[in-house]
């Protein structure tokens, strides 16, 4: 299997992995307030670590199928697939470690990553 999808694997994994770090926090912050039937209707309600939790989680995706799918080089779909994993996983721990500027940098380079994908697919 070529790397990409191994990125693309663990991109689709990454919110699923911030998300259980979203429920542990939440859990914790709330306790028995929190409303196992609606738990997202509190998300407004949650602060510091949770919240940066749950930021983490709605968070993520790639564009490496369709870098695969359009025939794109395929080093360079496996270059770029993973920096945007490498630079999820730095936004989710920058996200839950509360480093604004490391956060949005990780975040920046993901998505300029996710672009080139695109570019890479354009020019197939």
């Amino acid at each position: 299997m070529p790397i990409s999808f191994w990125c693309l694997f663990t991109a689709i994994l990454l919110p699923y992995i911030w998300f259980t770090f979203a429920a542990v926090f939440r859990a914790s912050q709330l306790g028995a307030a929190m409303d196992k039937h609606a738990p997202r209707a509190q998300d407004a309600e949650l602060r510091g670590r949770a919240a940066r939790a749950q930021g983490a989680h709605a968070n993520s995706l790639a564009a490496v199928i369709v870098a695969h799918l359009t025939h794109a080089d395929p080093e360079w779909s496996a270059r770029l697939a993973v920096v945007f994993v490498a630079c999820r996983v730095v936004h989710g721990i920058a996200y839950l470690g509360d480093r604004p500027p490391l956060r949005t940098a990780a975040f920046a380079l993901g998505l300029l990553a996710s672009i080139g994908l695109f570019v890479l697919a354009a020019r197939a």
